[in-house]
């Protein structure tokens, strides 16, 4: 099976997300896109972030209506701090029946070569870039290489951030969370 990865912090996952996923599960060759929620740094103190299975549960009740969207706690066991070439070994080794592609913003594939071992990540997966608006207009130095693979997914611009201030704020922001998050948020007060 075709598995792409959508990693992130999902604090909280938006309709935004939901979208992007199911574009580029649609009109790819991807059979699955999992949505790979990135653990709390034990180095990092951040209040704003929700505790991991928190977050988890937020994607789990985002994507259970939908079949090929799935929540992924795969890091949540790997040594921190985690970088994404172990994550990618880690499940080629745990799924030899998978072949693994990344997802990301056309702004993340700009700083790309300042992962840890990003040649090796390129040679050996496939990186579906979804196009993001941005004040820089360059293209990304890698977009020609063969393992890139540009979408022409829907531009969306609306952040888990935007959101956390609004709720904080006192704004309705229902319309821009699956209903299932939406209800999990408004029973627990979080971010308010």
């Amino acid at each position: 099976m075709q598995i792409g990865l959508f990693f992130g912090s999902f604090n909280p996952i938006h309709i935004g997300h939901l979208i992007i996923a199911n574009y580029i599960v649609e009109y790819s060759n991807l059979d699955q896109v999992w949505f790979v929620v990135t653990p709390h740094s034990p180095f990092k103190k951040k209040s704003t972030l929700l505790d991991n299975y928190q977050r988890l549960e937020m994607v789990y009740r985002a994507t259970k209506d939908h079949p090929k969207l799935k929540p992924s706690d795969i890091e949540f066991n790997l040594p921190q701090p985690n970088y994404t070439i172990n994550t990618l070994t880690y499940l080629q080794e745990k799924h030899p029946e998978h072949t693994f592609s990344l997802i990301m913003g056309q702004d993340n594939l700009k700083s790309f070569h300042k992962w840890k071992n990003y040649e090796l990540i390129l040679k050996n997966h496939h990186i579906y870039v979804y196009p993001r608006i941005t004040q820089d207009n360059t293209t990304p130095p890698l977009i020609e290489h063969n393992n890139i693979l540009p979408i022409d997914a829907p531009i969306i611009e609306l952040s888990s951030s935007f959101i956390r201030q609004a709720i904080k704020a006192g704004k309705n922001v229902k319309p821009m969370l699956p209903e299932n998050v939406w209800n999990y948020l408004d029973e627990t007060s979080f971010y308010k």
